[in-house]
């Protein structure tokens, strides 16, 4: 990636949810969710958070061209509680997809292992024995006449990439993937692919508490 290659949307901070823990902002398409190496990728997430609010501490990440709901922890006791939520998978996630062709079926479950494609990095693969664990179900929420199909996808694991390393298994990828589509699925403005909805457990006291973005597709 070069300069010319990486350019952020400038886009002012839209803040979702705050308290005296957590900060729930909400991601555009196009913005690292933290720094990348060299100084033309030094524009991201993070450092724009945190030129609003010192504190903010990283949490978890969402990838450059997907868009969406993401939590930031404003105490060190606070990431780390958010942080073994994520660890313990116990924070649930809700994207919403659109991909390319008509998914069939109403529901489903993909559950193939994923692994780092070493020479093709940061692209990931699937590979029965050697990857880790990953599961991602999915509900179809409308078929288009356009003969693509708009999707919610629920992780059970957080694996990189693996929404959509998945879909492009099951023969669907997102849309305008540039990693995962190829001919016209991929000739989209943007990465079809935004984090809806978190629901978690607040760090101070426990309370279950669900946060959302509306899609901009």
């Amino acid at each position: 990636m070069t300069s010319d290659t990486y350019a952020p949307p400038d886009a002012p901070l839209v803040v979702v949810h705050r308290d005296h823990e957590i900060l729930l902002v909400d991601k555009p398409a196009g913005l690292l969710s933290v720094p990348g190496k060299g100084a033309h990728l030094a524009d991201c997430l993070i450092t724009r958070v945190q030129r609003a609010f010192p504190e903010a501490l990283l949490v978890h990440r969402l990838d450059r061209d997907t868009s969406g709901i993401m939590v930031f922890a404003l105490t060190t006791g606070a990431q780390r509680h958010l942080g073994l939520q994520f660890e313990k998978r116990q924070i649930k996630k809700v994207y919403v997809a659109r991909v390319w062709g008509r998914v069939t079926d109403d529901t489903g479950t993909v559950d193939l292992p994923l692994i780092v494609d070493w020479p093709n990095r940061p692209r990931q693969m699937v590979d029965l024995e050697n990857g880790r664990a990953a599961q991602t179900d999915w509900r179809v929420v409308r078929r288009d006449a356009d003969g693509t199909t708009r999707l919610r996808l629920m992780p059970r694991t957080g694996r990189s990439h693996q929404l959509r390393v998945h879909m492009k298994e099951i023969g669907h990828p997102i849309l305008g993937d540039p990693f995962y589509a190829d001919g016209p699925a991929r000739a989209y403005p943007r990465l079809m692919l935004h984090s809806e909805s978190l629901r978690l457990r607040h760090p101070d006291g426990g309370k279950g508490l669900s946060f959302s973005s509306k899609c901009p597709f």
